[in-house]
This record gives C-alpha cells, sequence and structure tokens, in this order.
C-alpha cells in the first residue's frame, strides 16, 4: 500500500517558493553585479527571471539568473538557488551547461551560467509536429538517438560525480543552434550525495516525467533520471505521449500503481518509428520497480548503440 495520498497542493515543487511576478523585470535593466551586466530579459519561469549579459572583464555575452528576494523566498529557497550554483560548478561536461558565478545583491540572489543560443527541446519536438508533411511531423531517428546518447552520457556523468537531477524533461534540455548539441540545465532540485532536497508534502519533478518512487517523496537515486529520459525518449520517437489520462492527480496515482498504463497505447503503436525491439528499450527504462529498469544510463545508452548498429 502505498504511503502517499496524492493531492493537488503536493504538485507544487521547491522551485514554487522563487516567485518572480511580483516586480517589473524592466527594472533590472542596466544594472550591474561585479563584472556582468543585465541587458535584456530572455526568460521567466517558476525558478526566476533569465536575462542575456555581458561580461566586461571577458567580454563575452552571458545569461544571467535572478531569483528576487520576496516574502516568498525563505531559506530553504535560497539555498536551493545556491546549491544549484555549487553542483554545476562542480561539473565539467559538454552536454552540462556550465556556470560562471553566484552572489547576492540587496533585492536578489543571480547566477551566471552560459548563454545558449537555440530553443529547448521541448520547442523543438512541438515545433516539428506544426509541419504540413506528416513524414516530417518527427525528428528523424538517428537525431534522435543522438540527442538520447548524448544526454545519457551528461547524466552519466553526473551520477558519477554523485548528482541525480530529479527533474529530467525536455524544457530542460537546451539545443544549442550552431552544434545541435543538447544541453542538460535545471539543477535547482537536484540531489547529491550529501545532501537531499526533500520537503514534507512535496513531490519534487515534473508529473509526466519523473519515475514512481519520486512520487512518494522516498530515497530516490540515479534510477529516477533514467527512467525520466525513457519518457522523453518516448516523446521524441511519437512526436507526443500519447497519455490516457492528462489529470496530474490521476496522472501520478496511476504511475505508483502501473507507470506504463498512463499511456493510451503500446509505443510500438504509437511511432512509426517504433518497432518490438524498441519497444523493448523503452519499457526496460520505464519499469515501475527501479530493479528492473537499466540500471544506469550507460546501460540504456550502449542498448541504443547496439540497437542502431542491428538496423
Amino acid at each position: 500500500m502505498h504511503r502517499l495520498k496524492i493531492t493537488r497542493s503536493l504538485l507544487s515543487r521547491p522551485a514554487s517558493m522563487f516567485d518572480s511576478s511580483s516586480r517589473d523585470p524592466n527594472t533590472f535593466i542596466g544594472r550591474e553585479f561585479g563584472s556582468f551586466t543585465i541587458l535584456k530579459l530572455i526568460g521567466k519561469g517558476a525558478a526566476g527571471l533569465v536575462f542575456s549579459g555581458f561580461q566586461k572583464n571577458l567580454r563575452r555575452q552571458v545569461a544571467i539568473k535572478v531569483m528576487l528576494k520576496t516574502d516568498q523566498v525563505n531559506e530553504a529557497a535560497r539555498r536551493l538557488f545556491h546549491q544549484e550554483a555549487q553542483i554545476i560548478a562542480g561539473l565539467n561536461h559538454p552536454n552540462i551547461i556550465p556556470i560562471f558565478d553566484m552572489g547576492e545583491a540587496e533585492d536578489c540572489y543571480y547566477q551566471v551560467i552560459q548563454i545558449i543560443t537555440g530553443p529547448d527541446l521541448d520547442h523543438v519536438i512541438k515545433n516539428r509536429l506544426k509541419n504540413p508533411l506528416p513524414q516530417r511531423r518527427l525528428l528523424p531517428i538517428n537525431e534522435i538517438f543522438r540527442i538520447s546518447k548524448q544526454i545519457l552520457e551528461g547524466l552519466g556523468y553526473a551520477h558519477e560525480e554523485g548528482l541525480v537531477h530529479q527533474d529530467i524533461k525536455p524544457a530542460n534540455i537546451l539545443m544549442e543552434e550552431k552544434t545541435q548539441r543538447p544541453l542538460i540545465v535545471d539543477f535547482g532540485i537536484a540531489k547529491t550525495r550529501f545532501s537531499e532536497v526533500k520537503q514534507e508534502g512535496v513531490i519534487v519533478g515534473s508529473p509526466m516525467y519523473i519515475a514512481p518512487e519520486q512520487i512518494e517523496n522516498v530515497k530516490t537515486d540515479h534510477r529516477a533520471d533514467v527512467f525520466s529520459v525513457g519518457v522523453m525518449l518516448f516523446q521524441m520517437l511519437a512526436g507526443r505521449l500519447p497519455l490516457a489520462v492528462k489529470d496530474p492527480i490521476t496522472l501520478l496515482a496511476r504511475k505508483l500503481q502501473d507507470p506504463l498504463s498512463i499511456y493510451k497505447t503500446r509505443p510500438v503503436e504509437a511511432s512509426p518509428l517504433i518497432d518490438k525491439e524498441l519497444e523493448m528499450i523503452l519499457v526496460s527504462s520505464m519499469m515501475l520497480n527501479p530493479d528492473k529498469r537499466f540500471q544506469n544510463c550507460y546501460e540504456f545508452r550502449d542498448a541504443l548503440i547496439a540497437y542502431q548498429q542491428s538496423h
């Protein structure tokens, strides 16, 4: 019997404390944080405001993420924001976005990260669906595999460094415009060997992509990220996730019982790109029991490589 009763109040995540809607973003334009100058707003979300900026001493463009100091930003939110910067600063991988600096001003906290020109993977998937030609509404399968393998390699490296992302989804994968390199972003709710993001009554992650064990808010490990990549791979192969339920409460409850039951149809029936062998790879990444999934990202990546080599 599952210990967690799922209610709508549980769907908030720690990042919801990072409310950035109470202030006009334009008031930040032109401000300086050390050698960094804010230029223009490029994004706004639960985790704060994101601006393009310029680093004067190294003469390069950067992205600056700002979290306002408000009544909603408590010590836990501040700690998570700083933890994200410290976590990323310790990583060095071509598929993980690097961070350059972090600091605090009178009215906000900020992070300075590499600026990426290009859309996120969620936008790429949805934009393809708008193509008037049905045969071009999905990414080419070799491109899907390239993206997936690089994400798995980045996550595999992070796991070796003792980090579990906990919120892998297409919106947290930026696609560099020039190279089409996928970069993993948003480590705000990641956990490390030494600390664990845990808040009583809060489900950490995004309902559509999180592993069943995350719903119960119990101990999770790197295999939760394996599950999320499996869901994301399914979405890339099918263009969208053919969900049998869309209400987040029902979705989470069904995930606790049988994750594959949340889909209207088997993967092999959801897309012309998926055959029975590829379906087995997807199923192996999304098993309810973590012990029955791929045990690490490299196993998952190697299964994709073996599939490609045999087709």
